[in-house]
């Protein structure tokens, strides 16, 4: 995914930057960087790994010698950025969080009206940034600019963009991830999470509208372009993305994730000792169920988190499934000859919880029964890098459908999205003999979205259901 987090203040602005871009860590994995400016020394950067180290230790030393009024920051799960880019338009930094699906195209028509050349990343790919940038740059002014960017881009493109005037912010076109503004006496601040701003001094000032500009500058913020109406927000940031302490058009991550599991409990008729959840985004969900259903909640494994890094950070899948198996340490007094209903966000590959349950039958567990706190995963996203699985058929659901369909090559998909089906429950019955479970039921879709309380036709679901 990727998060963002910049800055306008009359005063040094290094303080705020580097602890309101911390605060979006939960967001990537491998990059972060910083850029500032002021009037003295112009333009000033770092950008460090973060595959095994927090985010602070990699920018103590830089926080320490960086200065300048206008700043912004982003965690990366890719591209190294911000960039520093020199063009017809000046000099500006910038940052982007989103996904591009035409992205060979776009660079196709750069070389044919004359862009000479991409920096190329290890991999062979170009910087995606970069490529936005140089969208950019195809107009007479930044304004322009970023509209021909939001236009172009198949898929979706959020974007700072920091000049020596202020720091303009671009909401992606449906507004699929948030932007949202805060301030303090003599500073502005731009942020993807709302809670990031909080503990620095800053109060709420509003949120961008889909597509719509602004520029922030220490003297407040000014729309530019103002919002489309239609909004199709990810869904997925309340069940398993956003922090605990955020909240995204109004509606916040932690109760949308109570809500969640009362609706998962209200469906539910099973008998078990306890509920737990998957630490970490799946132990609201439990909450909210253990509260409906009235089965006790507890927490059977704790999370090692003080040196362990992220599970889906490392590249080969065996890496993958090992941390996430070192990571959860059992409490064997909690589930020897116990019942257990576990909670997790959702359920991509299968594969980390296929080892999680094990454990759990290792450690003495007489059940495990799993509820996932969203629907199936039927489609990989287009419009956010919530996976960057080359293919569709790593997700367990398509690989069950494909043995179900034996020779069809294209299976009406829509079936096995449908919960009243028996196709959809044919596919949960697969899913739960090849992953072990007790037993296997999925938060339906419109018990979800009834969760968020937000009209469906402003919610991106295509992950679940297809439908764009």
């Amino acid at each position: 995914m990727g998060g963002f987090f910049g800055v306008a203040s009359k005063e040094d602005c290094i303080f705020d930057l580097y602890f309101g871009t911390d605060y979006h860590s939960h967001l990537g994995t491998r990059r972060a960087g910083m850029a500032c400016y002021c009037k003295e020394n112009g333009f000033d950067r770092a950008i460090h790994n973060i595959e095994n180290a927090p985010f602070r230790t990699k920018f103590d030393k830089d926080a320490n010698t960086m200065s300048g009024h206008l700043g912004i920051g982003c965690i990366s799960d890719y591209e190294p950025q911000p960039l520093i880019i020199r063009s017809h338009h000046g000099t500006y930094a910038i940052t982007t969080v989103g996904k591009i699906n035409n992205k060979e195209e776009i660079e196709q028509q750069l070389f044919k009206s004359g862009h000479a050349h991409f920096q190329e990343m290890s991999g062979g790919e170009i910087n995606m940034t970069e490529l936005v940038s140089a969208i950019i740059n195809q107009k007479d002014n930044l304004i322009e600019g970023l509209q021909y960017a939001q236009e172009l881009i198949n898929g979706s493109m959020t974007m700072l963009l920091m000049t020596p005037k202020g720091i303009y912010a671009a909401r992606d076109k449906f507004g699929r991830t948030p932007v949202v503004i805060g301030r303090k006496e003599g500073a502005y601040c731009v942020s993807f999470e709302s809670f990031a701003y909080l503990n620095l001094g800053y109060q709420d000032e509003r949120e961008l509208g889909p597509g719509e500009i602004a520029i922030i500058t220490p003297e407040g913020v000014k729309t530019l372009v103002s919002p489309g109406k239609d909004m199709k927000i990810c869904t997925f940031l309340w069940v398993y993305y956003g922090y605990p302490s955020s909240s995204y058009e109004g509606t916040s991550v932690e109760e949308m994730r109570y809500r969640c599991g009362t609706m998962l409990a209200k469906r539910d008729n099973v008998t078990t000792d306890i509920v737990a959840g998957v630490p970490d985004s799946g132990t609201a969900h439990a909450i909210g169920y253990a509260n409906e259903s009235g089965i006790p909640f507890s927490r059977p494994f704790i999370k090692y988190t003080p040196t362990w890094p992220r599970s889906f950070m490392p590249t080969m899948q065996s890496q993958r499934n090992l941390i996430a198996k070192m990571k959860l340490i059992p409490i064997h007094d909690l589930i020897k000859e116990k019942r257990l209903l576990l909670i997790d966000d959702s359920i991509v590959r299968g594969t980390q919880l296929r080892e999680t349950t094990e454990f759990l039958y290792q450690s003495g567990a007489k059940e495990v029964h799993i509820r996932p706190a969203c629907p199936p995963l039927l489609f990989s996203c287009k419009y956010l890098s919530f996976s960057r699985s080359t293919s569709e058929m790593e997700l367990i659901t398509r690989q069950v459908i494909k043995e179900l369909e034996g020779e069809n090559k294209y299976p009406n998909l829509s079936t096995y999205a449908d919960p009243e089906s028996a196709q959809y429950q044919n596919m949960l019955e697969k899913i739960r003999e090849k992953l072990n479970f007790t037993s296997l039921r999925y938060h339906r879709l419109d018990d979800m979205i009834a969760s968020v309380g937000i009209d469906r036709s402003k919610l991106c679901t295509y992950c679940w259901d297809g439908r764009e």
